[in-house]
């Protein structure tokens, strides 16, 4: 279940804010870089908000038992905007939370990331893009991971189906590369069903390794929902 708003300050364009959220219940909950799941339903909240050529994009990531997960603060910056190809780099301040056993009783612990990345996307048309994605992260406590993710992700929206019905469909490689023999190449598609004007479309997520030196192997991971958009003009 998603509810997406959006707002926008009805002025000049080199004025105009824009803001937008999305709050996603998940049957399997899926972190940014796709190989990594909570493996068990989850609500994600994200967000942005962008003004020129910047954007501040927090994602918020709870179990059911509203016990956080993933805490990401991203920032970004468009250093290439034109109609077909778009540059843009970001930086993340990331809190992780895992539940660490002790003699009493389970205790939330955090571990802190600082990742960078950068992003190039072209567009073929209206409804079809590719995009290439760098990111490379830094655990900043003891026992955390550090290393590199490299995605390929082709997009198609708006594909008809039937008369009123809407598709998109994008399908993903990447490839991770972290410390302590953490790497593999893995393939993921996404596929979201929609009617023309109805603001209900159901989605399902599927996550496959290629190839893995992962202990325990992910395997084969898939993610479904039910989404609910809303979506508001400027103001």
């Amino acid at each position: 279940f998603s509810v997406s708003w959006s707002r926008e300050k009805a002025d000049s364009t080199k004025s105009r804010l824009e803001a937008e959220a999305t709050i996603s219940l998940n049957s399997n909950g899926i972190a940014y870089i796709p190989a990594f799941s909570l493996d068990k339903p989850a609500i994600i909240g994200a967000f942005s908000l962008v003004k020129g050529r910047f954007s501040y994009d927090p994602q918020l990531s709870y179990g059911l038992d509203l016990k956080p997960w993933i805490i990401d603060n991203w920032f970004h910056y468009r250093m290439v905007d034109r109609s077909a190809f778009e540059l843009k780099a970001g930086a993340v301040f990331s809190a992780f939370f895992s539940e660490l056993e002790t003699l009493d009783e389970p205790v939330l612990q955090v571990q802190k990331y600082l990742a960078a990345e950068l992003v190039a996307s072209y567009s073929f048309g209206p409804s079809s893009s590719l995009a290439f994605t760098y990111l490379i992260d830094r655990g900043q406590d003891p026992g955390t991971l550090s290393g590199h993710f490299f995605n390929l992700q082709a997009e198609r929206s708006e594909i008809k189906l039937g008369q009123k019905g809407m598709l998109l469909a994008s399908v993903q490689v990447f490839y991770i590369d972290y410390t302590g023999h953490n790497d593999g190449l893995f393939t993921a598609a996404y596929l979201s069903a929609s009617i023309r004007n109805v603001p209900f479309s159901v989605f399902f997520q599927g996550i496959q390794d290629l190839w893995t030196n992962l202990d325990p192997s992910p395997a084969f991971k898939w993610n479904v929902g039910l989404a609910y958009h809303i979506a508001t003009g400027g103001f």
